[in-house]
Formats: structure tokens, sequence, C-alpha cells
């Protein structure tokens, strides 16, 4: 495990919006305080630098883990995940209703590792887009 100072901490919050940057739902709408992932884990060459940190939720880290890719279906072809630094989020999900909709094979693979629409996260993100909430108005950005 590294050890990310407080002031990386609040750097990776800030660049985020205080939000996943897996599953876009906002720190402050969550019960556990959100944490700081390695997109590239140590053990696969990735280091501390702020390009290679994530904010993200509980959920999304402890199901990400330290995978980088995995396989759909068939098994036939290793499917890397979403690389936030590198691919905009827009261009390989969606969301509709709550759920987190895949654009392309990376969002599925990415969906499907992350566990993204677990029965009690579609339903946290309905009461949120109900409220104006979900997803964050900067998606688009993303």
């Amino acid at each position: 495990m590294s050890y990310i100072t407080d002031k990386i901490r609040s750097e990776v919050a800030l660049r985020a919006k205080y939000c996943c940057e897996y599953c876009l739902i906002y720190e402050e709408d969550m019960f556990l305080a959100f944490e700081v992932d390695h997109i590239i884990a140590k053990k696969h060459g990735g280091g501390n630098e702020i390009e290679n940190l994530a904010f993200c939720c509980p959920h999304c880290n402890q199901h990400k883990g330290s995978d980088i890719a995995t396989f759909l279906v068939d098994y036939e072809d290793i499917i890397p995940l979403f690389n936030l630094r590198k691919q905009k989020w827009s261009e390989h999900f969606s969301s509709s209703h709550g759920e987190i909709i895949a654009l392309s094979k990376i969002g599925q693979a990415t969906i499907k590792l992350l566990k993204m629409n677990q029965p009690d996260l579609l339903i946290i993100r309905q009461i949120l887009e109900d409220a104006g909430r979900y997803p964050p108005l900067f998606e688009t950005e993303i």
C-alpha cells in the first residue's frame, strides 16, 4: 500500500470535482469517504504521480483493485479497463435512470469488473437523478 499525502489527496479530489472518476457519484452523496486509487497499480509499474491517481468511491475502488483489464463473455480477448487519464468517460459510458450504460467494450469491461450497476447503486443513482444530483453537470466534459 502506498502512502498518499493529504495535499495530494486534496489535489486529486479537486481535479475530480469531488466526484468518483469511474461512476460519477459525488463524495458528499455517499456515506463513506472516497479514496485515491492508482489507475495503474504499483505492481504493474504504476507510481504515485498525480497523473496515475484517481478519486473514486469505495465501491469502485474495492472492485477495481489492482486490475487493469478483464475478459468479457467469450474469454477470447482481454479488454482493458477505462483509463480516465487517456479516455473520455462519455466515449465509453452513458447513464439513464441511474444505470451506467456501456458504449464500448472498454465500457462493458469496466462496468462488469467494477460491478457498477448493482441494484443498490442503481437505486442510489436513481434517487440522486430525481434530485438533480446525478449525473453531474460536468459529465459531458469528461
